[in-house]
């Protein structure tokens, strides 16, 4: 799936800092918190994800491990992956990038872009399909607990449906496990992205919290409803609370003013993030006229 040289050929002549610059070939399918999403020529069949947020081999290869073992264990809770391969490339004098690489699924049939038009009806049903992937995690936590906790980011964009009525989980690119009540993923790593005059704020105030809510329940299923107002479908929030409080028994269910406000302050989070990544771009990439190694999008619709 991966081809190597190739990899390292983009990687010795990537400037992520400018994407105008970037090689011939390389086309921009996404971007995360920590990484961008692009495939490589025409090829169509793989995407690849870029985390340039390592400072030694040795660390990167960690975790790729743990990336193994976390996709390991949700194919083991009963879902469903797309193919994957990892590839450390190494470039002198700069961070070692692990790619993960994922069997590339259609873009029309992610979940986010099914419910933006789709009916009520179909995207009650669809809701209520990844619903009940995400309760097969925390089952299987349940039956694990403690020996073994997974984490799982349920957002609308992380799941894709296929024609063949087999709904894939997508982002594995994190791997949060806990192992004897242990975080197997080093915290720090998640600050990498993070301008510098942010991190400390960040590991006091917000870590600990963006970490645990994966593991919640509740936390879950309100991130995914909140969605529905990302995709331009609030009209869809009182029939998918149906389906998530359904999965929330012996807890308080959630609500419609709930998950407004949640959307709201979410909002406000990550564009006041985004707006001090682009300000900590331009001050290395400017000032200190160094390297910037990670790709940020332009305006996000939230």
């Amino acid at each position: 799936m991966i081809d190597l040289e190739r990899l390292r050929s983009l990687e010795e002549r990537l400037e992520p800092w400018n994407l105008d610059r970037s090689p011939d070939g390389l086309r921009l399918l996404g971007y995360g918190e920590i990484s961008a999403v692009f495939a490589l020529g025409d090829d169509d069949s793989v995407a690849y994800k870029r985390m340039p947020l390592f400072s030694s081999a040795a660390q990167a290869r960690d975790y790729a491990s743990s990336y193994a073992r976390y996709t390991t264990l949700l194919r083991e809770a009963g879902l469903e992956l797309p193919e994957d391969e990892t590839a450390l490339v190494e470039v002198k004098g700069r961070p070692v990038v692990l790619y993960l690489a994922q069997r590339r699924l259609p873009s029309r049939r992610f979940v986010h872009t099914l419910v933006r038009e789709g009916d009520a009806a179909g995207c009650r049903e669809l809701i209520g399909a990844v619903c009940e992937r995400i309760a097969r995690v925390f089952a299987f936590n349940a039956a694990r607990r403690p020996e073994l906790e997974l984490a799982i980011d349920g957002q609308l964009s992380n799941w894709a449906l296929l024609e063949d009525s087999r709904l894939f989980f997508v982002d594995t690119s994190t791997p949060l496990f806990r192992l004897a009540g242990r975080e197997q993923l080093d915290p720090e790593l998640l600050l990498a992205s993070a301008p510098g005059f942010l991190r400390g704020l960040l590991r006091v105030a917000f870590l600990e919290e963006v970490m645990e809510r994966y593991y919640r329940p509740r936390q879950v299923y309100l991130d995914l409803v909140a969605n529905l107002h990302k995709e331009g479908r609030p009209d869809l929030v009182p029939a998918a609370l149906d389906v998530v409080n359904g999965h929330l028994p012996g807890e308080r269910p959630l609500t419609v003013a709930e998950v407004r406000r949640y959307y709201a302050g979410d909002r406000r989070i990550w564009s006041a993030f985004l707006a001090a990544r682009r300000l900590d771009r331009w001050i290395t990439t400017r000032l200190a006229r160094r390297r910037y190694e990670f790709v940020l999008p332009g305006t996000i619709r939230r």
